[in-house]
């Protein structure tokens, strides 16, 4: 029995659990003789009890002192603690008396240059085609973050602490070969955020003069920074567009740590407006949380009321979805977030919101912006097809006739 747990536990994050919740896993298996899975599904939840602030394992589990069938009896326990904990992931989630800040330590990021030979253009990583995809073209300028979001999948590609500056990357872009004839939607906000480090190693000093030299792409920077020091201190060119990821302050306090707040957020998007850029938004992700309705619609109003549409060239919006891999990164930190506690339903192969949740907050934040609809290209990203119709009234037939006419829009707005 002892041999089986101990193979039970290697791969999880059963250390990582409370002293007594240890215990009381270890006591609970040995009486109850759990099986291999049965264990391991356990650590899961109780993982995620202590992730979200939702109380221990033991207090969730009720174990009577009677001479019942020991098979029977572990059968009823363990029905009713995956109800409790369904019960928990179903219900909006209540950022009330929650407070990640007492969990959370600042990660220690260190930033290195190395040489390499590839550049890093390639295919968004999250493409599919069981979703609409825009087919945006991403350039890893800088590898990882400095940011630290509950939900971000980075880190499950990279090493959290540590930030790669490629030496060779303004001779690489240099060397890209791209058609004349054809014309491009490429962003550098996927591997990191796009502004947070400034010019650091002269990486907006290449991005820029590639922009210069290829009028045919449209350089999309996405931040959630308020680093906009080289924006506002140099020539831009017309085929930069500036983008902020926004969202709630309760989401930015709660699960967006180390990144500019909202407020700040939006006087750098104004303060490039003002220059002249064209500026955009991802709404992304959105998340469902008790009166999360309320206060989004209350975001909308700001970015509504501080800009107007000739400014803006694209809103997105998105919300949460997971695979396998970035789950278990998450379920790895070491602070508390409510960000994955939520029902995870099938969606194309991922993890995601029941599709009437994601109709609800996508139609209710389209709708917002209903003044702006013939002027501002919107979409939603890697979102299923049939959410297209049901929020926004129209959809595109196929991946091709989404990046046609969104690629169209844009340049069309660029160049106005």
């Amino acid at each position: 029995m002892v041999d089986k747990f101990n193979s039970a536990i290697k791969n999880t994050n059963f250390f990582k659990l409370d002293k007594k919740t240890q215990e009381f896993i270890k006591n609970f298996s040995s009486n109850f003789h759990l099986s291999f899975q049965e264990i391991r599904n356990i650590i899961t939840i109780a993982n995620d009890l202590e992730i979200w602030d939702e109380g221990k394992l033991e207090e969730l589990i009720s174990i009577k002192n009677d001479t019942e069938d020991k098979r029977q009896q572990k059968k009823a326990i363990l029905k009713d603690l995956k109800q409790k904990y369904e019960n928990l992931k179903n219900r909006p989630n209540s950022y009330k008396g929650f407070n990640p800040k007492e969990s959370y330590h600042s990660k220690n990021v260190k930033t290195e240059v190395t040489s390499k030979e590839s550049l890093g253009l390639g295919d968004c990583p999250v493409a599919s085609e069981k979703t609409r995809c825009c087919n945006l073209l991403t350039l890893d300028a800088v590898e990882s973050c400095g940011f630290d979001c509950s939900y971000c999948s980075i880190q499950s590609f990279y090493n959290q602490n540590r930030v790669v500056f490629n030496k060779n990357f303004p001779k690489k872009l240099k060397e890209i070969k791209l058609n004349p004839k054809k014309r491009y939607h490429i962003g550098t906000g996927q591997s990191s955020d796009s502004l947070m480090w400034g010019n650091k190693e002269g990486v907006l000093d290449a991005l820029f003069e590639f922009a210069r030299e290829n009028k045919n792409v449209l350089l999309e920077f996405k931040t959630k920074s308020n680093n906009i020091k080289y924006i506002l201190e140099n020539d831009v060119p017309k085929n930069i567009v500036c983008t902020w990821s926004l969202n709630t302050p309760t989401i930015i306090e709660n699960e967006e740590h180390l990144t500019a707040r909202l407020q700040d957020r939006l006087k750098a998007a104004r303060r490039v407006a003002d220059k002249g850029v064209k500026v955009g938004f991802h709404f992304h992700p959105i998340v469902e949380y008790e009166g999360y309705l309320k206060e989004y619609n209350e975001l909308f109003k700001m970015v509504s009321g501080s800009f107007s549409a000739n400014e803006i060239m694209m809103i997105s919006f998105g919300t949460l979805t997971y695979i396998k891999p970035v789950l278990k990164a998450l379920r790895a930190r070491d602070f508390k977030s409510k960000i994955y506690q939520m029902p995870l339903v099938d969606a194309e192969g991922k993890f995601s919101y029941p599709i009437e949740t994601k109709i609800e907050m996508f139609k209710n934040a389209y709708e917002a912006f209903k003044p702006w609809h013939k002027e501002v290209f919107f979409y939603l990203c890697m979102e299923p097809h049939s959410l297209w119709r049901e929020c926004f009234g129209y959809e595109y037939k196929d991946n091709s006739e989404f990046e046609k006419d969104m690629i169209e829009n844009y340049f069309k707005k660029a160049n106005k």
